[in-house]
């Protein structure tokens, strides 16, 4: 459908009106690219969302993208649309600093696969966003870039790691971001700042470090993914479909499909409104509930069904992630960290018994019988809603305050830390506000069905439309 949206207001339009606008030559890429730069310079000074804003390089490879066009060229999914990338991911020329001031010079010789995919596909790379330090936070706050804030609210959290992605999508900086996530790093954020956040499945988006010394603890490799940040179903759709490429570099890549066989219909979907171990926020339960009415209203079929294991693969996460923390991470938190992750790492993990060679091999043994036992029920329920998190967006600093504090957190982002360890697509999908602040639904899905898990929540979508772009409301 052709943009009604005027040319001056192109930081608004979606990455696939913009795709089309540069590929029919309705718009160029220099003027896509100078309205996303300009929206930058007018609202990144109050929310520091884009640390690094690669101006020039832009707009070199905007003209480029231009010149393509006018030659004919074979065209990617992005091509000429802006986007930006995740300072935890290795760009060529950039530093991969991770929020570490440590590694404010730590200048990738190479792209990630991620970054290399989406150039591929035609993007322009206008900017890197903000993370904590580590990228082991729900809050975007480091010493050397600083604090990210969401547009929605300075007192409350955009969410973490992919705090400034988030924060930048939603205030209309650029269309699609890139985020990774390996407890809820991409679908926190998109909740807290009232946007779409896709976690693919493991083995779909291809992965790796070229500036890492050794390669990352087996079940981190398997629970962290890239994903797309986005205001639309669509634009999830297409980020999803440019990072997904083959890069040789990941072992764990799969070829799949990104359409998967014809599912039988109507679909079911298994609808939970309980966290295990915390009080879920009354209007969360309300969208879920309201969530579950639309999907019914679209042809669903939607019935209260207890997920299988959630609590135990929730806890197995952390035995799996915290003890590898401990030993890959552990020290250089402790050398290298802020103030802030120093104190929430140390709280994170503190409950987390410490794992023997033996009991570290029957963690991972475990999460193959529950990953078989989710198949079993996903062959019943092809589709799960519930919450993402018990609380609305944290007010800032909450995992800091204490060690019960953090306790707190942890019960309440349960449902984050259960899909890395059975290696499910999610999304997160905005669907109300609590007092203000946005609110979303996680809906789950089998492996590779990530086509499954984006047709709901397009029909969310259809229902409670994202409300950015919008101006910081401080």
């Amino acid at each position: 459908m052709t943009p009604t949206l005027p040319n001056d207001a192109l930081w608004r339009w979606s990455a696939s009106d913009l795709a089309q606008g540069i590929r029919t030559r309705r718009i160029s890429s220099r003027e896509a690219t100078q309205a996303c730069l300009d929206r930058v310079h007018a609202v990144n000074p109050r929310l520091n969302a884009i640390v690094s804003v690669l101006e020039d390089s832009a707009l070199a490879a905007a003209d480029e993208a231009d010149r393509a066009v006018a030659r004919g060229d074979s065209l990617g999914v992005l091509h000429g649309v802006p986007v930006t990338t995740k300072v935890n991911v290795d760009q060529q020329g950039c530093a991969t600093t991770n929020g570490i001031v440590a590694f404010k010079d730590l200048i990738a010789s190479e792209d990630s696969p991620v970054v290399a995919n989406l150039r591929r596909a035609g993007a322009v790379i206008f900017g890197r966003t903000n993370t904590p330090a580590f990228s082991f936070r729900w809050f975007t706050d480091n010493d050397l870039h600083g604090r990210t804030l969401n547009p929605w609210s300075r007192e409350h959290t955009p969410g973490g790691s992919s705090g400034g992605a988030s924060s930048a999508v939603s205030s209309g900086m650029g269309p699609i971001a890139h985020g990774n996530d390996i407890a809820g790093s991409v679908r926190y954020p998109a909740y807290c700042t009232g946007i779409f956040g896709l976690r693919p499945s493991f083995g779909r988006v291809p992965n790796f470090a070229p500036s890492a010394s050794e390669e990352r603890p087996p079940g981190m490799q398997m629970m962290s993914v890239q994903g797309p940040l986005a205001r639309t179903v669509a634009d999830l759709r297409l980020g999803l479909q440019a990072m997904a490429q083959r890069d040789p570099r990941d072992p764990w890549w799969v070829p799949a499909p990104l359409i998967g066989p014809v599912q039988a219909r109507p679909i079911r979907v298994a609808m939970s409104t309980s966290i295990p171990g915390a009080r879920v926020h009354p209007g969360i339960v309300a969208a879920i509930e309201r969530a579950a009415s639309w999907l019914s209203q679209a042809g669903y079929v939607v019935e209260a069904a207890e997920p299988p294991d959630m609590v135990e693969a929730a806890r197995l996460w952390q035995l799996i992630v915290d003890n590898e923390a401990r030993i890959a991470m552990g020290p250089n938190v402790e050398k290298l960290g802020d103030a802030a992750i120093r104190t929430a790492f140390a709280a994170m993990t503190r409950n987390t018994p410490v794992l023997d060679t033996q009991a570290y091999f029957r963690a991972l043994a475990r999460r193959t019988t529950l990953i078989r036992n989710w198949n079993a029920f996903l062959e019943r329920y092809p589709l799960v809603l519930g919450p993402l998190s018990a609380e609305p967006p944290f007010a800032y600093g909450l995992d800091v305050q204490s060690p019960e504090s953090m306790d707190r957190i942890i019960a309440a982002q349960g449902p984050q830390f259960a899909v890395p360890l059975l290696g499910l697509p999610a999304v997160c999908a905005p669907v109300g506000e609590v007092d203000g602040l946005p609110i979303g639904v996680q809906i789950i899905g089998g492996r590779f069905r990530e086509d499954l898990v984006l047709d709901a929540a397009e029909v969310l979508e259809s229902r409670y439309p994202c409300a950015a772009p919008i101006d910081p409301r401080f």
